[in-house]
């Protein structure tokens, strides 16, 4: 399984729409999942900042998805989701969070998850739920990694 996004350049970084130097709220980064294995009901998706740890004291989550049932998100889409559910993200808010490093430019990891069953979760569900929820359910996983500088 492999997962891309439109939203990273050549060089490695995303692109300035998606965090702090672009227009506020800022759209949610596209991803597509290629490769998915047989017998996924479902994917989740989790981006987060490990670089926080430094200055936030922890791994800052960008945008929880559960229940996805294809196998793309558009770019924005956490502002308009009907088929898929979103959790908290570190800011305490539902949905995508746009990138902002606060020291120096960072690197933001997106993790998908193909997953054998829809999870039992609701809207605004926490990290740990959702990481508790996909227990015995992996089935592959996939990851990407991009910069953001402010």
């Amino acid at each position: 399984m492999s997962v891309s996004s439109a939203a990273i350049d050549a060089s490695g970084a995303f692109g300035d729409k998606y965090g702090k130097r672009g227009t506020a709220p800022q759209p949610s980064i596209p991803f597509r999942i290629d490769n998915a294995p047989p017998g996924v009901v479902s994917f989740a998706a989790i981006l987060d900042d490990p670089d926080a740890v430094a200055v936030a004291g922890k791994v800052w989550d960008h945008w929880l998805i559960a229940n996805l049932a294809r196998p793309e998100v558009l770019a924005g889409e956490s502002a308009t989701a009907t088929d898929f559910i979103q959790g908290k993200n570190s800011g305490g808010t539902n949905g995508y969070a746009g990138m902002a490093p606060p020291d120096r430019p960072h690197t933001y990891v997106l993790t998908v998850y193909a997953l054998d069953a829809r999870l039992d979760l609701e809207t605004g569900f926490p990290r740990t739920a959702l990481e508790a929820a996909m227990q015995g359910h992996v089935l592959a996983q996939a990851r990407l990694t991009g910069t953001y500088a402010n």
